[in-house]
């Protein structure tokens, strides 16, 4: 048999021969373990291994490993932990991401891997928009989104004189332009402050001074704790109502406690939604880790599910990447929020809510679910997204 005849032969072969199955699926997670904004880290990384625990240790049958790296608050960090799981770790996927700068940051180098990329917290309008990719999925929300929910609510009160506050950042700006897509009444003023603040008693001041109607903020995590206190603290909270997004959450309402009484907030999830999946996910979490899951912990144990339901429709093959494409845009999991879809730009179409803070019949404080304001929304960049 000539050359040529040999290599045609083999050619057959390796179209006739079945896909075959991975050895084992490994994840890179990074989020940040470190430092004030640890704490959302340890809801992400609780709920992953919790996901991974519940799936018996494997992704689509496949025995998995999770591997995390700390961001340290800090986009070139959080660039350089991506870039060495995939050339180092040579992990399957990735995931995590609370901060949208560090996104943006480690974005362009997964995308270009090939690697699929599941969001599990930060949705820049970017990448809903033209930087969107197919190998691109959040198991979140676009940035603006929850704003827009908590800007709808206002209108729908018919409030007005509201003065709008967020970190100077990604994230923050997304944040302030969702609210303003939706909030119809007069702004008394936006101001942003810088990224990791940690004292508010200029801007509080300010605020007595400008005396809007209300005051709608974005604060995550250490920053949502030292704000929300401070407000709190100043006398201010009797007489101007505030209203936030992630602001205060499981994360941070241990430390905030009695200062958060009262405050609304709005979420595309929260402990007590009323579906088995969720049910399930908050009695484990609770009696595994002994405090309340995050809407944080809640994305992460989603996207750990996600992957499982993709891997295992592909049966291993991790190789196909064009039938791990098309699981992933199924969406065919039990999400904690209740089923949901891809949109054209892979960022969920799902329900928003309105949270009220208050104490539960234990004497702990959650966000109690008061109504709907969105079902079914859609983020407001999709259609920048090329990919349809």
């Amino acid at each position: 048999m000539n050359k040529r005849l040999i290599a045609a032969a083999t050619a057959l072969c390796l179209i006739a021969a079945p896909a075959l199955a991975a050895d084992k699926v490994k994840i890179g997670f990074v989020t940040t373990l470190s430092g004030p904004q640890g704490v959302i880290g340890k809801h992400q990384k609780d709920a992953a291994d919790l996901s991974l625990e519940m799936l018996g240790g494997k992704i689509g049958g496949l025995p998995a490993e999770i591997v995390y790296g700390d961001d340290q608050f800090k986009p070139d960090v959080g660039r350089e932990v991506a870039e060495e799981m995939l050339k180092k770790d040579k992990v399957d996927f990735m995931t995590g991401f609370i901060w949208s700068n560090v996104l943006l940051a480690a974005y362009q180098p997964i995308i270009k891997s090939g690697t699929i990329l599941i969001s599990a917290n930060a949705g820049p309008h970017e990448i809903a928009g033209a930087m969107c990719a197919p190998n691109f999925f959040s198991t979140s929300w676009q940035n603006d989104e929850t704003p827009e929910a908590m800007g709808q609510y206002m209108t729908d009160r018919k409030m007005t004189d509201v003065y709008i506050m967020a970190p100077d950042y990604a994230a923050g700006k997304d944040m302030l332009a969702g609210f303003k897509r939706y909030f119809k009444g007069k702004l008394v003023d936006e101001v942003y402050t810088k990224m990791g603040q940690a004292d508010y008693q200029a801007e509080i001041s300010q605020i007595r001074a400008a005396n809007p109607k209300a005051v709608m903020v974005f604060y995550p995590g250490g920053m949502g704790i030292q704000f929300i206190k401070q407000y709190a603290q100043s006398g201010l909270r009797e007489k101007i109502p505030l209203y936030s997004v992630f602001s205060v959450d499981e994360t941070v309402l241990p430390a905030i406690g009695d200062a958060a009484d009262g405050n609304y907030e709005t979420g595309f999830w929260s402990p007590d939604l009323k579906n088995p999946r969720n049910q399930q996910f908050v009695a484990a979490f609770r009696k595994k880790y002994n405090y309340f899951p995050s809407f944080y912990a809640a994305e992460s144990f989603d996207a750990i599910a996600l992957i499982d339901s993709a891997v295992k429709a592909v049966k291993g093959d991790l190789a196909d990447k064009k039938g791990l494409l098309a699981a992933f845009d199924k969406a065919d999991f039990a999400s904690v929020r209740g089923p949901y879809t891809y949109n054209t730009n892979h960022f969920p179409i799902e329900n928003f809510y309105l949270f009220k803070i208050a104490k539960d019949a234990e004497g702990n404080h959650v966000r109690k679910l008061e109504s709907t304001v969105f079902t079914n929304h859609k983020d407001a960049y999709y259609e920048e997204c090329k990919m349809q």
